[in-house]
């Protein structure tokens, strides 16, 4: 009999679900073991790092940063999932999409934009200049770099919540209403409650994201826990030391995802009782209408509107200027490629993980859950060469392939999947899979006939994240893309890195077009349901 760890009330989990997920996990360990071979050889003046002021003090700024980004992510994202899901939102298709899309907006391209347009001196400067305005407030630093991934990371709440607020069974609202509570009472009483899941698992990809994060703060010059394990990566031939301060990355890490699971996972979010799921009903805002319209544009004019606003201005400079036009179809095909194989790879990879730790919840379940967020909080600098390390060494015929960059974008990328299937998990009642098993039903045609159907909005939102960050991911496709390879996120880097902005202008924008055709599908897809 297997030890208790393993079982959940005494129910041992079959190991159609247990096999894959411990699978799943112990690959997704893979850098976090790669850095404690690193650090098991390190000396013990890479050690003395550890306990020295600066070290506290660089910890502390990052810890600060992801505080006030989660927050603010969340503040954004719930107002925004509420309009376009729940109400009478007027174009409330086109602010689905839009707000969204910040999510496919590089860090070190949107902060650089942020910079040019809004630093002193920067494009909004110089049109205010006529009226009087000298200078700008002071952006760099921790405004600067709190701002820009704010907008560029509260889609991760977003999408969670959106796919949240669609699972969620009207009866429960009717109910609170019929009893004496009015709509704001309804909400915090019994809406907000249901979706604590999903907010609780789209702040987790905020936190982790801004703490991997090193092109906004680089650019901003807020100096995190990761610029300084960049710096040691890129300054010092022993790369140990850099290992050493990767590893108290993941114990902040361990700590946000300890929080995460005190405050996220408690509860019941299922319908108990019997009788049919009604859909929500549309609320009509009345006189809230407009205002949530200008809510709705500022935010999607600030997040999107300006940063393709800036790259046009880029584009249109250069090629009055002389310089060709180029539209770079072969990056942009690699990157639809490996992005949809990445978003099919981690969304598969993700369902076992996500039905041991809702259905069968033991300290097993945990580890493996948590053992799958661990490469998101890395930089992928350190995902990328705990693969080098791992694939010269042991895996050599799928070294420098395009099995290992994928598998690197799963390492990286599998907590935004697992995020959103576990909340939409959690929303499905056990006894509805109980009730088929009963009429005969095999465990594999109870989850594709049953299950499968009512957690589908996750598994779309889940594979809908992945696409939207691998399409822009730098550091593993640097390093570990077969040779020759480039995409869309790598021609921006080689551009803007030599200061050939207008050149950077034309893959960026591309990048961003692209990534918005399948997303505007699915946003439609998801509001021809609802």
């Amino acid at each position: 009999m297997l030890p208790n760890i393993v079982k959940s009330g005494g129910v041992l989990p079959p190991l159609s679900i247990l096999g894959p997920a411990i699978l799943v996990g112990l690959a997704m360990a893979l850098p976090l073991a790669y850095l404690v071979i690193r650090s098991a050889g390190a000396s013990e003046d890479a050690w003395s790092l550890l306990f020295r002021l600066r070290t506290a003090q660089i910890l502390w700024r990052s810890a600060l940063l992801v505080v006030i980004v989660t927050g603010a992510s969340v503040l954004l994202a719930l107002p925004l999932a509420w309009l376009t899901v729940r109400t009478d939102l007027p174009y409330r298709r086109l602010w689905s999409v839009l707000t969204a899309l910040p999510l496919v907006v590089p860090s070190y391209v949107g902060a650089f934009l942020a910079a040019s347009a809004l630093g002193p001196k920067g494009l909004v400067q110089q049109i205010l200049e006529p009226i009087g305005v000298d200078r700008l407030p002071e952006i760099y630093g921790l405004p600067g770099a709190a701002i820009t991934l704010t907008l560029l990371s509260y889609p991760y709440v977003l999408l969670t919540v959106r796919a949240a607020l669609r699972n969620m069974d009207s009866s429960i609202d009717e109910s609170a209403r019929l009893l004496g509570h009015g709509p704001w009472s309804t909400m915090f009483r019994m809406t907000l409650p249901q979706l604590r899941p999903a907010i609780a698992s789209g702040s987790l990809l905020v936190s982790l994201y801004t703490l991997s994060d090193f092109g906004a703060v680089s650019l901003m010059r807020y100096e995190t826990f990761t610029w300084a394990i960049y710096q040691q990566y890129q300054s010092a031939f022993d790369r140990s030391v850099a290992a050493v301060l990767s590893l108290v990355l993941v114990l902040l890490a361990v700590a946000i995802l300890f929080t995460d699971s005190v405050t996220g996972s408690k509860g019941r979010y299922y319908r108990a009782g019997t009788g049919s799921a009604r859909a929500m009903k549309t609320i009509a805002l009345r006189a809230w209408k407009w205002p949530s319209v200008v809510f709705s544009a500022i935010v999607s004019i600030t997040a999107l509107g300006l940063p393709t606003a800036v790259l046009t201005y880029w584009l249109v400079k250069g090629v009055s200027s002389g310089e060709p036009l180029l539209l770079l179809w072969t990056e942009a095909r690699n990157s639809l490629y490996v992005s949809g194989l990445a978003a099919l790879a981690a969304t598969a990879l993700a369902v076992p993980v996500a039905a041991l730790a809702v259905r069968y919840p033991s300290l097993l379940a945990r580890g493996v859950e948590r053992l799958s967020y661990v490469g998101y909080a890395l930089p992928g600098i350190v995902v990328a060469l705990a693969l080098v390390f791992f694939g010269s060494r042991v895996v050599q015929p799928v070294y420098q392939t395009m099995w290992l960059l994928i598998f690197a974008y799963v390492v990286l990328f599998i907590p935004a999947a697992l995020g959103a299937v576990r909340s939409s998990l959690m929303q499905v009642s056990p006894r509805v899979e109980e009730a088929a098993r009963c009429l005969g039903r095999s465990r594999w045609r109870v989850m594709w006939s049953v299950t499968t159907p009512m957690v589908r909005p996750g598994l779309l939102m889940g594979g809908a994240l992945v696409f939207l960050v691998t399409m822009k991911e730098l550091p593993a496709t640097l390093i570990l893309g077969p040779l020759g390879f480039k995409t869309l996120a790598s021609a921006v880097w080689s551009a803007s890195s030599e200061a050939f902005f207008a050149q950077a202008a034309a893959p960026a924008l591309m990048l961003i077009l692209m990534s918005s055709v399948p997303m505007a599908a699915l946003m439609m897809r998801d509001r021809s349901r609802g």
